[in-house]
């Protein structure tokens, strides 16, 4: 019998937001994957720190920090490597993914390469959205609207078509964007419609309207805008 892997979503930072079957899964694993970005800690594994077993086998796949694919691709194709050996020998593998494995988790890599293979199971995660609309006191949709997500990389001139025609926007991937995001968000006099998130739910965590957001954010930043009265009133 082959092991099952587990592409288990850990949430958007905070440790008590993963859900019970997360961490049962986590406290019980014996092997336990994640990605790092070009060598540094791991965020997921962060989250999950105080439930990984001591005796537990942790399989690193670094993703190099690379606008290339070709390198990201040749780290996700070694990671499975390690996690098809370890599910041949009957061992279960617990892949820890931030937020939720299928909402731009890094787990879908792995998916795509051992699914057709080996039996997977998806724990689904609290969404860096979600917390985000949370933490911001910011309902985003209601009824029948329309909620659009953009990530930060696209060019100006497709943010500004995409925000323009949406109802409620969620930009994330924010990063070293956020220049070329408020631009475009202030040229559409949308500014004072829009809130600025950053590390939801940690310690640091900064919430702020977009006006008076830094002038630089970190990766895990976020911008929810949304247009017109309150439809929940």
């Amino acid at each position: 019998m082959t092991g099952v892997l587990y592409g288990v979503g850990v949430g958007p930072g905070a440790p008590d937001l993963m859900t019970l079957r997360a961490a049962r899964l986590i406290e019980s694993a014996a092997v336990v994957a994640y990605p790092t970005l070009a060598g540094a800690a791991s965020f997921a594994r962060a989250i999950a720190a105080d439930l990984i077993s001591p005796h537990a086998r942790e399989i690193v796949m670094d993703v190099p920090m690379s606008v290339e694919r070709a390198p990201a691709q040749a780290a996700y194709d070694a990671g499975a490597v390690q996690i098809a050996a370890a599910l041949q020998a009957g061992q279960d593998v617990v892949c820890l993914c931030e937020g939720d494995p299928f909402f731009y988790g890094s787990f879908m890599y792995l998916f795509a390469r051992l699914s057709d293979r080996y039996r997977v199971e998806v724990v689904p995660g609290v969404t860096s959205i979600t917390a985000c609309a949370a933490r911001a006191g910011k309902p985003l949709v209601a009824r029948n609207e329309r909620l659009t997500v953009l990530p930060g990389p696209l060019p100006e001139h497709e943010l500004r078509a995409r925000i323009a025609g949406a109802e409620s926007v969620v930009i994330m991937k924010v990063g070293r964007h956020l220049a070329k995001i408020r631009a475009v968000i202030a040229d559409l006099g949308l500014t004072g419609m829009a809130v600025y998130v950053e590390r939801a739910t940690l310690p640091d965590e900064v919430v702020l309207p977009l006006a008076d957001a830094p002038a630089t954010a970190p990766y895990f930043s976020m911008i929810l805008l949304t247009k017109g009265a309150d439809p929940w009133l």
